[in-house]
């Protein structure tokens, strides 16, 4: 655990001292919600009816970009065999690198959720601390293949354009159980629906992050 917590401390260091892409991936998110509201024009029904699918886009398509850079430093700085060579489990090294990139997510999902409340006149139905739980179940569900697949593209040059090919796929069922729970907590349940759909997102968040740790080591000696 004191291995985990330092690799974790020193993921979320390395994390805070790029605050600034952070920065950029945030702006990068509202300018998707913005290029949205522009496309579908002055319907604000059609905006609202829409706004599930349009948040999880724009928090897609910004993680790809965080999950990217998840290991950057480490490739540039030639570190990923150093890492590979302390006496640590290659599990603890993805667990710890995935949860800091969850923190990162989610701190970025956050952040957006009140601009996407404002430009698509959203008022939630349901609570709010459902709305956060979908939220990281949804995140979860993208940031545990996504941080593999980061590990396995890590030395591509390519690797902004591969990385996106490989997850999309992968995380489309968790994506659109965080859609539907979204829009339920915004709508409402009138079926009492919302359960089923986050039992989905956990069940694909315990399989994605039971599977994805052991397969780290065999994905690092590539």
């Amino acid at each position: 655990m004191k291995t985990f917590l330092a690799l974790l401390h020193k993921d979320l260091l390395v994390g805070w001292r790029g605050r600034v892409r952070l920065v950029g991936l945030f702006t990068y998110s509202l300018a998707l919600l913005l290029l949205f509201s522009f496309a579908v024009g002055p319907d604000t029904a059609a905006l609202r009816d829409h706004a599930s699918a349009y948040l999880w886009l724009a928090v897609l398509s910004a993680s790809t970009l965080l999950l990217a850079q998840s290991f950057q430093q480490e490739v540039e700085a030639g570190a990923i065999e150093g890492l590979l060579l302390l006496p640590v489990e290659p599990a603890a090294l993805y667990y710890a690198k995935a949860v800091a990139n969850l923190l990162l997510l989610l701190f970025l999902a956050f952040a957006t959720l009140p601009l996407a409340a404002l430009l698509f006149s959203l008022l939630p139905a349901g609570s709010l601390p459902v709305m956060f739980l979908v939220v990281a179940l949804g995140a979860a569900g993208i940031v545990a293949p996504g941080t593999l697949y980061a590990a396995l593209t890590a030395r591509l040059s390519s690797q902004q354009v591969v990385l996106p090919v490989l997850l999309f796929p992968l995380v489309v069922p968790p994506i659109l159980a965080a859609v539907k729970a979204t829009d339920l907590v915004l709508e409402g349940d009138a079926m009492g629906e919302l359960p089923a759909w986050l039992g989905l997102l956990l069940v694909f968040d315990a399989i994605y992050w039971s599977l994805s740790g052991p397969l780290f080591g065999k994905v690092m000696e590539e």
